[in-house]
């Protein structure tokens, strides 16, 4: 055990601990590895870099409050937005590393705000992208579990390239209006395990990554179990892409409270994307108060280049290596309350159906008062509210015993859908009880 005040930490100083968390966890590594006590008080520092076979233990009580100057953050070569560059370290930092771990009851503090205010007002003024509160880059078997995070400058803890990773008991806390602080995001990652749970941020509140078509190197994001979470606010509960050229499969979802997301599970790409979202099961989830409970959308259009023709264009392109592909995506036992804008928006290209996709024992009932909105981010969409499933350039899709209470229109729109079935399905409270399916040949888009 290395606790940090034997090597010159004050506790609740405006002295920076940083110099002693560094020497503790120097003394530790040079002992072949060990505990690092962060005891009960506040301790202000910059950037910690953590080594192998290191635990970082924060006692019940302990805060550790992390500086806001960028010159307390080296610029190290990491990811951002899928592509290697020079970013600030995140606050806990570790690259390469084997066996380390992030524990205890106690606080990491972000400080985020005078981050984000920057981001918004003087973007300028940041050399290099903000830091995020937990990364680790290429390490292996890393774990994070039971501490409290608050007020991330960036998103909140991301793995990248990372293996063996399990996030555990942990609690997210940043506020709803804060700039792109998403809760977890494992990018380019195999074999994660985020349990129990509690996020309540201001993007989305578990984003699964894999590198963009400007990634050079293509490492799938695999192997992946999110179970027995609470989300709250964000702008998705879990989400998957848009960054998604390597690859992202073999993804469960299981056992988890979705309150006041934008949208439930989300999966979205584009062209040029490339790259494939494949093997994924989510059962036994509670939705209350989404815009929008389920969305695959492949015309996503935030990002580099994301407003060119390419991507917006309804006609379709030929197949190629950067023709972005959704299959074998399954929902079962699902409950959706206060839905405001569409119970399901799946739109795949003209060139490309979503394709392999059921809905199993899902309902889902409208809000009263909906508000108007868009399900996703899609060019030539509309607002909508208490809309039905809205489903185009599908294949191979099929609801059984799915429930659409309190919709307008027909509970299932499907524009260029093949072997779609509905079998046992029902309206409920709907002013067109006979209109349960509407289904559209669309004519070419003109250019």
């Amino acid at each position: 055990m290395y606790n940090i005040a034997d090597y010159g930490a004050l506790r609740d100083s405006p002295v920076p601990a940083t110099g002693a968390i560094a020497d503790a966890i120097a003394a530790a590594s040079r002992d072949g590895g060990g505990t690092v006590v962060i005891p009960a008080g506040t301790f202000r520092t910059g950037a910690v870099l953590l080594r192998s076979n290191i635990e970082l233990h924060l006692s019940p009580g302990a805060v550790l409050s992390f500086s806001t100057e960028p010159g307390d953050f080296p610029a190290v070569e990491s990811r951002w937005e899928g592509v290697k560059r020079q970013v600030h370290a995140s606050c806990i930092y570790g690259e390469d590393l084997v066996n380390v771990s992030i524990t205890g009851s106690g606080t990491l503090e972000g400080n985020g705000a005078p981050w984000w205010n920057k981001h918004r007002n003087h973007p300028e003024a940041l050399e290099y992208p903000r830091p995020t509160l937990i990364g680790f880059n290429n390490c292996s078997r890393v774990t994070i579990k039971d501490v409290t995070l608050l007020n991330s400058p960036s998103w909140t803890v991301n793995p990248i390239c990372c293996s063996n990773v399990t996030i555990d008991n942990i609690s997210i806390l940043n506020p709803a209006d804060s700039p792109n602080t998403d809760g977890i995001n494992p990018e380019s990652c195999s074999g994660v395990r985020i349990s129990n749970c509690n996020i309540d941020v201001g993007d989305d509140c578990i984003a699964i990554k894999a590198g963009t078509e400007d990634t050079k190197e293509r490492i799938p994001c695999e192997n992946i179990t999110i179970t027995n979470c609470t989300m709250i606010h964000g702008h998705g509960a879990v989400v998957l892409g848009s960054e998604m050229s390597g690859d992202i499969r073999n993804v469960t979802i299981s056992n988890c409270v979705f309150k006041q997301t934008d949208r439930g599970i989300r999966m979205k790409s584009r062209r040029g994307r490339g790259g494939t979202i494949e093997d994924i099961r989510v059962s036994n989830i509670v939705m209350e108060d989404v815009i929008c409970p389920f969305t695959l959308n492949l015309y996503y259009f935030c990002g580099p280049r994301g407003k060119e023709k390419y991507v917006w264009d309804k006609n379709p392109y030929p197949v190629t290596a950067e023709t972005p592909t959704f299959r074998r995506i399954h929902f079962e036992s699902i409950t959706a309350r206060g839905v405001h804008a569409a119970a399901g928006f799946l739109y795949g290209l003209a060139e490309q159906y979503i394709s392999e996709i059921t809905f199993s024992n899902v309902d889902i009932s409208m809000a009263k008062n909906a508000v108007p909105g868009q399900p996703d981010m899609m060019t030539g969409i509309e607002d909508m509210n208490n809309r039905g499933f809205f489903l185009g350039n599908v294949r191979d899709v099929r609801f059984q015993q799915v429930t659409v209470e309190n919709h307008e229109g027909p509970a299932f729109y499907i524009e260029n859908g093949e072997e779609v079935e509905i079998i046992n399905c029902r309206s409920r409270n709907t002013a067109q009880p006979e209109k349960l399916v509407e289904q559209v040949e669309a004519e070419p888009a003109s250019t």
